[in-house]
């Protein structure tokens, strides 16, 4: 079905997850800016709406791919499962690699392109605060969501609700998103200059190939596993409530 135009980007990429193909093909925001409409989303990343509209028509007759799978109905904790063995696990395979190569681009060409030690600094930045997050979700929130899925009341802890420690899981995911787009910026949306060598045109890639998977990381985790888990806190609230009465 081809979506309409006030429907919100995160809608259309629950509803139909390869739509996200689209999204990153057009520069559309479809993780943490996904609460837009889809013509609000065009205009920011300056597509033409009958453009957008036309790509996610002709998806229609395409058939998804594992990656592609909706998430949206699936058991919590196996999406947690798919968020850590593929994402985290991407984050901390790929990080050392391409924070090794851009010490490398920049020690070569650093001095003709000042732009590289930006990139360096920016995406050493990026990578101390992912490591970090990976930590906080692995070790606190998503045990907890597990562990509430599992349970016919919602388990004892520290922080109240679960929407205290996802406020701050998305409020990282700001910041990741603002740090991606700063080097996207830096790079020339990843274009490496003419007669590049291969370590330098592979930093691009790499660079890009990783704003890539955090988009899809933080769109599972911002607009299906975390609203999920708030709703699933409230009826088990509920159910507490009426089982009390």
């Amino acid at each position: 079905m081809t979506p309409e135009t006030n429907q919100t980007v995160r809608e259309i990429a629950i509803q139909n997850p390869a739509t996200v193909r689209v999204f990153e093909t057009l520069g559309i925001d479809y993780c943490c800016g996904g609460k837009r409409p889809l013509s609000e989303a065009c205009e920011r990343a300056a597509v033409p709406l009958d453009k957008a509209l036309q790509m996610l028509a002709a998806l229609e007759s395409e058939s998804m791919s594992p990656e592609e799978k909706s998430w949206s109905t699936q058991p919590l904790r196996a999406l947690i499962a798919h968020i850590v063995t593929r994402h985290h696990a991407f984050i901390r395979s790929e990080a050392p690699r391409l924070t090794a190569l851009v010490a490398k681009v920049v020690s070569r060409h650093g001095p003709a392109h000042p732009e590289l030690l930006t990139i360096q600094e920016t995406f050493g930045a990026l990578v101390e605060e992912l490591l970090a997050h990976l930590m906080k979700e692995e070790q606190i929130l998503f045990p907890f969501i597990e562990n509430m899925e599992a349970a016919s009341a919602v388990p004892s802890n520290c922080f109240g609700s679960v929407e205290f420690p996802i406020a701050r899981m998305l409020a990282d995911h700001d910041d990741a998103g603002a740090l991606t787009a700063q080097i996207r910026s830096l790079s020339s949306n990843f274009q490496p200059p003419e007669g590049a060598c291969p370590s330098y045109s592979g930093l691009y890639q790499g660079l890009a190939d990783f704003e890539r998977d955090l988009h899809q990381h933080i769109h599972l985790e911002n607009n299906i596993l975390f609203p999920r888990a708030v709703e699933l806190e409230k009826q088990l609230a509920v159910a507490v409530q009426v089982g009390c009465v």
